[in-house]
This record gives C-alpha cells, sequence and structure tokens, in this order.
C-alpha cells in the first residue's frame, strides 16, 4: 500500500515537472520576465544584507516602510479562496465549486508573498528562529505578532494541505474523501477571516499610534481584503479562459463582481465614517489623517497616493454598480485594477506610513521607498506571480480532466 502511494506521488511530481516545462513562447517570455524581476529583487535584498537597512528610507520615526505596507495588502489577496468555497458550497454549484483550486492556489501565492515581505523586512532574518515554539521566546498568547505568525501559517498550510489533497484525487481518478476535506475546509473558511482581524488587532494594539485606534480598523481591513481578493481573482479567471481555455462562466465572475462592489461602497462608507469621526471633533489624534489627506506644516508627500487611492476606488464602485459599464469587458478590467491598485495604495501608503507621521513626539519624518526597496518589492511580487504560474499549470489540467493518472504513469486527454 505504502509502495502504491510512493509510486502515485512520484508519477504526480513527473507529471508537474513536465506541464511547467511545456508552454507557449508566450509562456516562455512571461516566466522569462519574472525571472529578472526576482533576480534583480534578489540582488537588491543581498545588498540589503550586507549592507544593512541604512540601504532603505525607514527611520527611527518610520520602521515600517514598503515592505510591511506590501504584507498587508498582499494577506488580503488570499480572501479570494474563501470567497470561491463560500460561494460554491453556499450554492450547491459543482461548476463553481471546480475553480475553487484556483482561489486555493491564489491563497498560497499571496501568503507566500506576505511572508517574504516579512523576511525582507526582518534586518537579521537568521535570528527568526526565535519565532519556533519551545525553542525561541515565541511569547504565545501575550503577543499579537505570535498571533499573527499563527493565523498566517495556518492558514497557508491548510490551504497547501486541500490544494495538494484536491490534486492528488482528481489526478488519480478517485472521488475526494469527506473526512479529510471537509473539516480542513470548514476550518479554512473560519481561518479567513482570522488574518484579517488579527492583522487589524495587531496594528490597534500599538497604544502609542493614534491613527490605528479606530474601531472600525478591523471591519475596514475585511472589506478592503474582499474587495481586493475577488478583484484579483476576476483577473485570473479572464486569464485563464482566454488562455488556457478553462470553462469560466459568465455568472461566476457576475457573482464575484458583485462582491467586490459591496466591499468597495462598505470600504468607502466606514472610511468616510473615520474622516467624520476624525476631523468633526477636532482632536490632535487627527494629525495623521489631516497630513495623509491634506498634509501638515508643509508636508504633502502622501496626498497625491491617499487621492489617487479615493479616486481609483469611487471609479470602480461606479463601474462596478452600473450595468451599463460593468458589461463591457474592458471597462470591467480597468475597474478590477483600479480596485487592486486603489486598496493597495489605501491598506500599504495610506494605513501603514501615517500611523507613524506625527511621531509620538510630534516630529515629521517624511518616508518614500528607496531604490533598493523598490526593487526587492518587485522580485518578491514577481516569486509570487511566478509560483501563482506554476501551480495554475499543474491544477488547471488536473482539475479539469486533461491530465490523469492511467496504469501507473501521467496521460492526457486529447
Amino acid at each position: 500500500m505504502l509502495m502504491k502511494r510512493v509510486k502515485e506521488v512520484v508519477a504526480f511530481a513527473r507529471a508537474s515537472v513536465g506541464e511547467v516545462t511545456r508552454g507557449s513562447a508566450a509562456y516562455y517570455r512571461w516566466l522569462a520576465f519574472l525571472g529578472v524581476l526576482l533576480a534583480l529583487g534578489g540582488l537588491a535584498w543581498v545588498h540589503q544584507l550586507r549592507e544593512g537597512m541604512a540601504v532603505t528610507a525607514m527611520t527611527d520615526q518610520v520602521p515600517w516602510g514598503a515592505y510591511i505596507a506590501n504584507f498587508s495588502f498582499t494577506v488580503g489577496l488570499a480572501s479570494g479562496a474563501l470567497v470561491l468555497v463560500a460561494l460554491s458550497y453556499l450554492r450547491r454549484d459543482k461548476a463553481l465549486g471546480e475553480l475553487v483550486i484556483v482561489g486555493q492556489v491564489m491563497a498560497i501565492a499571496s501568503l507566500t508573498m506576505g511572508m517574504l515581505f516579512v523576511v525582507v523586512d526582518i534586518g537579521r532574518p537568521e535570528r527568526a528562529w526565535h519565532l519556533i515554539p519551545m525553542i525561541g521566546r515565541f511569547n504565545f498568547p501575550i503577543s499579537m505578532l505570535s498571533w499573527d505568525v499563527v493565523v498566517l501559517n495556518g492558514y497557508l498550510l491548510l490551504n497547501f494541505y486541500l490544494a495538494t489533497y484536491t490534486l492528488l484525487a482528481r489526478f488519480r481518478g478517485r472521488p475526494l474523501n469527506g473526512k479529510k476535506y471537509f473539516p480542513v475546509l470548514a476550518g479554512a473558511i473560519v481561518w479567513a477571516i482570522s488574518i484579517h482581524v488579527v492583522a487589524a488587532f495587531l496594528y490597534c494594539g500599538l497604544s502609542g499610534r493614534s491613527h490605528w485606534h479606530a474601531a472600525v480598523l478591523a471591519p475596514r481591513v475585511v472589506a478592503s481584503a474582499f474587495g481586493s481578493g475577488p478583484a484579483m481573482l476576476i483577473l485570473v479567471l479572464n486569464v485563464l479562459r482566454s488562455r488556457m481555455k478553462v470553462p469560466v462562466r459568465d455568472e461566476t465572475l457576475a457573482l464575484l463582481r458583485n462582491i467586490v462592489t459591496g466591499a468597495v461602497w462598505a470600504n468607502l462608507f466606514l472610511f468616510g465614517a473615520e474622516v467624520f469621526t476624525e476631523f468633526y471633533g477636532g482632536s490632535l489624534h487627527a494629525a495623521p489623517l489631516r497630513y495623509l489627506l491634506f498634509g501638515l506644516h508643509g508636508h504633502a508627500k502622501l496626498v497625491p497616493y491617499a487621492w489617487l487611492a479615493v479616486a481609483l476606488n469611487l471609479f470602480s464602485a461606479a463601474v462596478f454598480s452600473i450595468g451599463a459599464l460593468h458589461r463591457r469587458h474592458r471597462v470591467l478590467i480597468a475597474a478590477c485594477c483600479a480596485t487592486i491598485v486603489g486598496m493597495w495604495i489605501e491598506k500599504g501608503m495610506g494605513h501603514v506610513i501615517p500611523g507613524f507621521i506625527p511621531s509620538s513626539l510630534g516630529e515629521i519624518v517624511e518616508y518614500s521607498p528607496s531604490l533598493n526597496e523598490t526593487l526587492v518589492c518587485a522580485g518578491v511580487w514577481a516569486a509570487g506571480a511566478l509560483l501563482l504560474t506554476l501551480m495554475l499549470k499543474v491544477a488547471v489540467p488536473i482539475e479539469f480532466g486533461g491530465l490523469r493518472m492511467r496504469g501507473g504513469s501521467a496521460e492526457a486527454s486529447p
């Protein structure tokens, strides 16, 4: 029995290698492009390790920069898996359920990027062993950082298990075992919400940063995640439908579009509620938000970012709400891109950086990413895109019947 399982795993590995090494010229050009970005990012990170964090634009006053901003955003992208799972099982839709694997591999890629952004943000990553329970000083459950480590790694492992178990079962031509699949799936749904809530509580728990002391912070994080995640999923599914002929129905895209619509409007409403609360009372705690939207004492580096995010979110909300607009394919794609970029600015430059400006001592030290930080970020994004591409290259033919194990070896269906 054990030898049979080993042979099946070996056959699966060989079939996977065969799939990722075959493709069109456009596929190889895409891989080459990602490889170049990954190499540039890797060289920039090596330079950072050698020269220290001085090559970044981060300071004692602004210790979190582009890395943590991207971390906050990429974690939100993982919510796409939860959306597909919830829709497929609430509607009992088999065709929609076949696309769950796409959300799961997107969650794996997104969480991997998020963890890589944390790694590059650590000046001495070799000391990360302190986070290992029973070996280092994990400080669980006192530290919110330790909670974040638990939920992120837990959600990554759950999605990795679900994706690999599903693909192995499909590859072997066998049905899913409900006892091995559905309890883990239920846990992943709960875990998906927790990664956003814990991330919000992590910011709220920093008592010296008034910008993050808002009761609506956790709902805003969840709303932005359920906007950016499904929006990215719409883009991925459109690429799969056009390039790999995946049977993605217009009804599926419409369901995802409705979720993005509600999330974008909810996010805008919560943002408006926060602006009113801070500015109407006129307290000193409104200084970070005033700096973000209008500038403070002649410093206004983030103002263009903030208003661009507002404009992009309003544009996407209008497109998603007006049928005459979102029924046009190119306009819908533009709205999804606007949602992603707008949410990235809002959860990154508009959420992380103002938390440190002004500092707890009233200093105003502005921040914008250095060239080295930009290259490292590009490298991490390239790593995530490469991982997603390779996983989809294997998952799609297996999930949709093009690749099966027959007679001890893999065979592609005609």
